[in-house]
């Protein structure tokens, strides 16, 4: 088998009223497409979408865009294994506003491992307000929690029963 790194790559492109796809299928049935859209905004592409590894390198394109989509992944909203955005989803999520993952950041943080400025729900999280199985912060409702104003199966405080029923009215509990 000859080493494609070394040969000329030739893509597939397709070009649409929205964008232009390039594409490349490996001998041995992988393929590699990429997305890019036509629109961009601020310099960065509305949509990028990648997926496999670039036959010119052998290695995975970074998605980047207003709406990236890929096994690594950064921009406004960015979806993928890795991301990294104002909204980012994937498997360790760093997100900025709101992140959702099995790691993940964000002021809003939904994971395994929810790490929020504000508020965050996970098995392990940590944040100002905090719903988990481990949990630590200024509000906590959680299995075993930490913080200043805890709920768990050691107690459970009034204040935090309070604020949490603020958010979520249909929770019912004895203070």
């Amino acid at each position: 088998m000859n080493n494609l790194l070394l040969e000329e790559i030739e893509y597939k492109t397709s070009e649409t009223s929205l964008g232009t796809w390039r594409r490349f299928a490996y001998p041995t049935g992988q393929v590699f497409e990429e997305f890019t859209s036509h629109k961009q905004y601020f310099g960065l592409p509305l949509l990028h979408f990648t997926r496999g590894r670039c036959p010119e390198t052998g290695r995975r394109i970074i998605a980047k865009g207003i709406v990236a989509i890929g096994r690594l992944a950064i921009g406004g909203i960015a979806i993928g294994h890795a991301s990294a955005g104002l909204i980012a989803v994937g498997q360790l999520s760093i997100g900025i506003l709101f992140g959702l993952g099995q790691l993940t950041t964000g002021v809003f943080a939904l994971g395994q491992i929810a790490l929020a400025l504000l508020f965050g729900i996970g098995q392990i999280s940590c944040g100002y307000a905090v719903i988990a199985q481990l949990g630590a912060g200024n509000f906590v409702l959680a299995q075993k929690g930490f913080g200043a104003h805890v709920c768990d199966t050691g107690g459970c405080n009034h204040i935090v029963l309070d604020y949490f029923r603020k958010i979520f009215p249909f929770l019912s509990g004895k203070p």
